[in-house]
């Protein structure tokens, strides 16, 4: 899920909540933040141009001493430096949290065994429904702040189903469907 939410992330499919929610996400998670810095960095590379040839450099001498004074070490730290300015200002948080509203989700499978939900409010995590006795329904009450969010059903484990009574869907990036929800003002 992680792989979807940074592709989400960086194919700016994100309402601003759900930026604040992946920031806060990536900056409690070492190993998302890994992850995101080299899904961004691929992004990267994969969107600069292509050099046909390389321009040919004359290097007068006054150029040479320069080169000379600047040592490869120098442009390393340097560049760590501006990776770990750029990256607090893309993931520093800018917006307090706004309060969430209960939203109830429901669902009727009364052939499966178990249902959950993951969206962009709960960070595309797995989050358990409870079953409605044996009416074949499954539930769940979520805080869900105001904006625009993506969300699907998971059912016995795997099977990804968006919510049938969701008016808004939209394809993601893995050839699947998502529900879209709109509460509150959307961001």
């Amino acid at each position: 899920m992680r792989d979807e939410l940074i592709s989400m992330f960086i194919d700016d499919e994100l309402d601003l909540d759900e930026k604040i929610d992946f920031v806060r996400q990536v900056r409690a998670d070492e190993a998302f933040t890994d992850q995101a810095i080299e899904f961004l960095s691929l992004e990267k590379d994969l969107r600069a141009e292509v050099v046909e040839r390389v321009p040919e450099v004359h290097v007068t001498s006054a150029r040479k001493t320069a080169l000379r004074v600047i040592r490869p070490v120098h442009l390393v730290a340097a560049s760590l430096a501006a990776a770990a300015a750029l990256f607090i200002f893309l993931f520093w948080p800018v917006h307090p949290d706004e309060p969430g509203e209960p939203y109830r989700f429901v669902i009727y499978r009364p052939d499966v065994s178990r249902a959950e939900i993951v969206g962009s409010f709960t960070g595309w995590d797995r989050v358990p429904m409870q079953r409605v006795g044996s009416s074949g329904y499954w539930e769940i009450s979520l805080d869900i702040g105001p904006g625009e969010h993506r969300y699907v059903f998971l059912l016995d484990g795997d099977a990804r189903v968006p919510d049938p009574t969701a008016v808004m869907r939209e394809k993601d990036d893995f050839g699947g469907e998502n529900s879209v929800l709109v509460t509150g003002t959307s961001a």
